[in-house]
């Protein structure tokens, strides 16, 4: 028994690092909309029960999404500066592995739907479900999968809102769109950063598609995002605090558009992640909005 928990322990950081445990920007990245649907569905109340369960899901569903992405990935990403390190690639971890966490990843998702949320939610949780398993495999056959990671990430906010409301509306859709377009913006930022490996591998990405086009393209979907949000705004009476929230997230556009002006990997990386502080700019805006109407 020692000897296994010796090796559970020697282990452990690999998985940690296989869950981006230690990375959570992109668990942030898919928090932030989601709170945006749970607050605007329950008009500035959502139920703490709803809370927790979204919580707890956006970090467990996003931790799947890493596991199955390295395993669809671990052959690739040995010839990718920045991923030839993960524990797949290096076989500290073996691939089965990756497939059992996985799968007990999405069935604890699975669980918190069916257990605490309703029949609606627990349907649109099977179309979440197939977008976080195939979009690690799209970048093999089209250079749009950043499409697919947005829609992959943008469905939990029907989920979310489906569990507060009881029903979807077109608002939630106009949310989704949003988000569809703000996640292929900052994602090709990402992408970026790869593309010279990717090039060389013959993998596949909007970096790569957009060309010399994709500071262009990357910021008319990141105004089109804000365009989107002031539309939800204006359609659900919100005030000052929520339009100042959608500026700031503006703000940071701007920012991130200046850092990738000569498109180096660091300058890139750090435009990717500065969109933490733009997503949390429209939430507490929201919260703001909301809390001192």
């Amino acid at each position: 028994m020692s000897e296994l928990i010796q090796r559970f322990r020697a282990r452990l950081p690999d998985y940690i690092q296989l869950m981006r445990l230690d990375r959570p920007i992109g668990s942030l990245l898919l928090l932030w909309p989601t709170l945006w649907a749970l607050w605007l569905a329950a008009d500035g109340t959502p139920a703490w029960g709803n809370l927790i369960v979204f919580v707890v899901g956006v970090f467990s569903m996003r931790a799947a999404g890493c596991v199955i992405n390295d395993f669809a990935d671990r052959k690739v990403d040995r010839h990718v500066k920045r991923t030839h390190g993960r524990p797949l690639t290096q076989g500290r971890i073996p691939a089965w592995h990756a497939v059992v966490l996985f799968l007990a990843l999405a069935f604890l998702s699975f669980l918190l739907v069916v257990f605490f949320t309703n029949t609606l939610t627990i349907y649109l949780s099977f179309v979440g479900l197939v977008l976080a398993f195939i979009y690690p495999f799209m970048k093999r056959y089209t250079h749009l999968p950043q499409l697919f990671l947005g829609m992959a990430f943008s469905w939990a906010i029907p989920l979310a809102w489906a569990a507060q409301a009881g029903e979807i509306t077109p608002v939630t859709w106009l949310v989704f769109v949003a988000n569809v377009l703000w996640t292929v913006a900052y994602d090709t930022l990402y992408a970026m950063v790869d593309r010279d490996d990717d090039l060389r591998i013959g993998i596949k990405s909007t970096a790569i598609l957009f060309g010399d086009a994709d500071r262009l393209i990357g910021g008319a979907l990141q105004l089109l995002t804000l365009v989107i949000l002031f539309m939800i705004g204006s359609q659900t009476e919100r005030g000052l605090w929520f339009f100042a929230g959608v500026v700031a997230m503006g703000l940071f556009f701007a920012y991130q558009q200046f850092l990738i002006r000569g498109r180096q990997r660091e300058a890139c990386f750090k435009a990717f992640l500065n969109n933490n502080w733009a997503g949390m700019a429209v939430f507490g805006g929201l919260f703001l909005d909301y809390a001192l109407h």
